[in-house]
């Protein structure tokens, strides 16, 4: 397989630190309020990358942080006008909602930042033991200049650097590169001990500390979007690899913006759409599809015509699926289409390629359920592919029908009511595909009640109101 690796800034070979194994780390989301729609991208992405390895044999430990500690956390709290951990909790609830609707699996490791402090003071100390650090007024900084490397992720040079735009200028700083890895305390905000004082954490230390904790000071593949390659992760190998003197990480992937009317969404601008909302208004694997549709590395346009084509093709992709009855898991797949999906997936995380392998598959496989021959190896071969890129249709739950029954009693006779009778017969074939028949029949009897006869037969099931 090969990645883009923003290290070096090219195509390069997978090679992992140990053979058969991969340790990942993914910068997780920083709970200061509701995830917009460009919060989804990259979880997914990753997702599929950790899944494809899974896949392809790979011992995959990853690792996805939630930055629990960090100003914006802060100042958003003190314009509600209550405490810190209320605005935590309620929006790691939001992200993490989003993530499991979006089929994406819980990390092996989530670390957060309150509860990895002892890490995170021990990792500044060494840093401040090498001279690689300083402490100033209960503030501790990162020697930017004395460290060779820095701007080797970023591409930036470091007499330019003064001019950016993001440089912090405390006074007490002995030069304005220098960047906070300790902040001294500040009236109203929460604190720690440590040798220089009360204090927090700044922001790059978090993740360094976290990630060498689970995965070494050493490890395979770092990723998050494309607006932390400066200052964030430029940081994070500063800092790290001073402290260790080894590689931190490996490889460095990292996805692009999500726009909307052509500019990157941000909650300073105001921007943004809500990523729950929208999981809440439409199927949220079509969401998931949407963000897979194009190459990971390109920034992509939102638009309500572009989510909707997405649920069009989940259900192409879904109605072939639903054709047939009995599992294939026992059939052997088609191992030309496989090796076609690997070699899209290979080069650079091809999602793109890798749905036009499977779309092929549905092509084929509705062609000869026509003309009435059973593609067991192609649909086999499919339902790997939609494990890999977690576009699985979702088995039916019970509570889920009963959620959908009671919304579909309370519009029966309305216009909507046909999608949801469309849905629930749908759920039933899938319980009967499933041998599931207490569900089947228990979706049958409901409908019947509600005067809404099935009939089936051999092209599918038919409804009617008595």
């Amino acid at each position: 397989m090969q990645v883009f690796n923003t290290l070096g800034r090219e195509l390069q070979d997978l090679i992992t630190r140990d053979e058969g194994r991969v340790g990942i780390y993914l910068c997780g989301p920083t709970v200061q309020a509701a995830p917009h729609i460009g919060h989804g991208r990259g979880p997914v992405i990753f997702d599929v990358l950790r899944r494809y390895l899974v896949w392809q044999g790979l011992d995959v430990t990853f690792v996805s942080n939630v930055t629990d500690v960090n100003d914006t956390i802060f100042e958003r709290a003190a314009e509600r006008g209550v405490d810190w951990t209320e605005v935590v909790s309620e929006s790691s609830r939001l992200f993490l909602d989003a993530y499991r609707k979006l089929g994406i699996l819980d990390p092996d490791i989530r670390p957060r930042v309150t509860d990895h402090m002892d890490e995170i003071i021990e990792l500044i100390g060494d840093l401040v033991d090498n001279g690689s650090a300083y402490e100033a007024n209960g503030d501790v900084y990162f020697r930017v200049r004395d460290f060779d490397g820095y701007g080797k992720l970023s591409g930036r040079n470091i007499d330019e650097l003064i001019s950016g735009s993001r440089i912090e200028p405390e006074a007490s700083k002995e030069d304005p590169l220098d960047f906070a890895l300790w902040k001294a305390v500040k009236p109203g905000e929460p604190s720690w001990s440590s040798p220089w004082g009360d204090g927090r954490p700044g922001w790059h230390i978090e993740c360094s500390a976290m990630a060498t904790r689970y995965l070494g000071p050493s490890f395979d593949i770092h990723g998050g979007g494309i607006d932390l390659v400066f200052p964030h992760h430029e940081n994070e190998i500063a800092q790290s690899e001073a402290a260790t003197d080894v590689p931190f990480s490996r490889y460095w992937l990292h996805n692009g913006f999500i726009n909307l009317a052509g500019e990157k969404m941000s909650k300073s601008v105001g921007n943004v759409v809500d990523l729950n909302q929208t999981l809440e208004d439409h199927e949220p694997l079509a969401v998931r599809l949407f963000y897979l549709r194009s190459h990971y590395r390109k920034p992509v346009d939102f638009t309500p015509e572009n989510l909707a084509d997405a649920e069009a093709t989940l259900e192409r992709l879904w109605s072939f699926r639903r054709r047939i009855d009995d599992p294939a898991e026992s059939a052997e797949p088609d191992q030309e289409a496989l090796a076609a999906f690997r070699r899209a997936m290979d080069n650079d995380l091809d999602t793109a390629g890798a749905l036009s392998v499977a779309f092929e598959i549905v092509k084929q496989g509705n062609v000869a359920l026509d003309a009435g021959h059973h593609p067991g190896p192609a649909v086999a071969a499919f339902d790997q592919m939609m494990h890999v890129l977690g576009l699985t249709e979702p088995r039916a739950d019970i509570s889920d029908i009963e959620s959908e029954l009671r919304s579909l009693a309370a519009k029966v006779g309305s216009a909507a009511d046909g999608d949801l009778i469309d849905g629930l017969i749908a759920k039933r074939q899938q319980a009967r595909s499933d041998k599931d028949f207490e569900t089947s029949d228990r979706i049958r009897d409901a409908l019947d009640a509600l005067g809404i006869r099935l009939e089936d037969g051999a092209d599918g099931t038919r409804w009617h109101r008595q």
